[in-house]
């Protein structure tokens, strides 16, 4: 018989455990089986909303990116304890601080590569999210390490806290026969995590919009670069169906609160798709600007691609990024979606405006989105 043992937990992150609690038993693995003492914020209270709690103690890391600061928001709402880890200077993380009442968000520095530190924040969670992703790679952090060792670290380390929700992000069209090494080590970080906590959630997001997001945004500041917009086949070989970074969001924190959500693996895609021609056709139609699109070999857009890549900081685009955004969006029928989890997904025409106002000039500004025709979609 696994012998049973009572978990201290380090009290530099949250109040003490009161030993008054009674102890609540959690799975930690096939065989051996952990006691977690109820911290005081795993107790619903309250009537709702940010100064009450939720009873969900969340540690959310890829907090500081774009769809962390949404899905903190989102949890901080609900009165939700939030630990977020970070590896930036405090300064910077510092504007997620008011999405929470007072004490509700927690900041900790952690290395993604000491094991010690990710125990440390995921110790008094119920709950463990995982967003941590980057579009290019470095020197120091490639596409394996942030798509597949790091994940299955997180969720090895949850799994032996005895977590009972671990919830991972992935990509709809996460394939390991895609041209794009981004999407092959997502596709590859969805098997580590399941093999290491196999009642993980898994989400698959096609490419989201929002205000900071690196897809809308993107094309539009491609009118610095010239009077055109260079596609591969002009675009109209690719089909996308985008979802709004907030309805990502809310289904995060609904699979949190569905207890039928474990093991699941969601496909969270927009109603309506869209031809990439198209698509960017209504980008610069909504930001009231110009748009001629020019066919561009993929070897020459590489080529250009390339010459971004050299950049030391953030490069403006590579050459995996034109891969992937000229990769049609899979459809999986058989996967639950945003329906599943409550929620009607808004439609790019609903909240495109509130990405590409910015893009306009100033007599545009105030100019009515009925006045944008609608952009074409397609079936297939």
């Amino acid at each position: 018989m696994a012998a049973v043992t009572l978990v201290s937990r380090p009290v530099n992150v949250l109040p003490r455990i009161s030993s008054a609690c009674s102890p609540v038993v959690l799975a930690a693995g096939p065989v051996a089986v952990q006691h977690r003492q109820i911290h005081h914020a795993l107790i619903p209270k309250g009537k709702g909303g940010r100064s009450s709690s939720s009873g969900i103690a969340a540690t959310v890391f890829g907090a500081t990116g774009f769809l962390g600061r949404y899905v903190v928001n989102r949890l901080g709402q609900i009165g939700s304890q939030i630990v977020i880890p970070h590896r930036c200077d405090q300064y910077d993380v510092m504007y997620l601080r008011p999405m929470g009442d007072l004490g509700q968000i927690i900041f900790m520095e952690w290395d993604a590569r000491d094991k010690e530190s990710i125990k440390r924040a995921i110790a008094h969670s119920s709950v463990v999210i995982n967003l941590v992703g980057r579009e290019w790679e470095t020197s120091n952090y490639k596409f394996e390490d942030v798509f597949v060792t790091i994940p299955q670290q997180i969720a090895k380390a949850s799994r032996e806290a005895g977590v009972t929700k671990f919830i991972h992000m992935s990509h709809l069209n996460a394939d390991i026969r895609s041209t794009s090494k981004y999407l092959r080590n997502k596709a590859v970080g969805e098997i580590a995590v399941r093999d290491e906590f196999p009642d993980a959630i898994i989400m698959k997001p096609s490419e989201f919009f929002g205000r900071e997001d690196r897809f809308f945004n993107h094309f539009a500041n491609m009118r610095w670069f010239g009077k055109a917009v260079p596609l591969i086949a002009m675009g109209k070989k690719t089909v996308k169906q985008p979802c709004h970074v907030v309805d990502v969001a809310k289904a995060i924190a609904n699979a949190i609160k569905d207890p039928d959500a474990k093991g699941k693996t969601y496909a969270l895609v927009g109603p309506n798709r869209y031809l990439l021609h198209d698509l960017v056709e209504y980008v610069y139609a909504v930001a009231y600007r110009p748009f001629v699109a020019y066919p561009m070999p993929r070897p020459l857009y590489h080529l250009a691609a390339r010459f971004f890549e050299m950049n030391p900081f953030e490069p403006w685009t590579t050459r995996d990024k034109v891969d992937r955004f000229h990769t049609t969006d899979m459809k999986y029928p058989g996967l639950p979606g945003f329906e599943d989890l409550g929620i009607t997904p808004s439609s790019v025409e609903q909240k495109a405006i509130e990405v590409l106002r910015r893009h306009r000039r100033f007599r545009f500004l105030e100019a009515e989105l009925g006045e944008t025709k609608p952009a074409k979609t397609v079936t297939y």
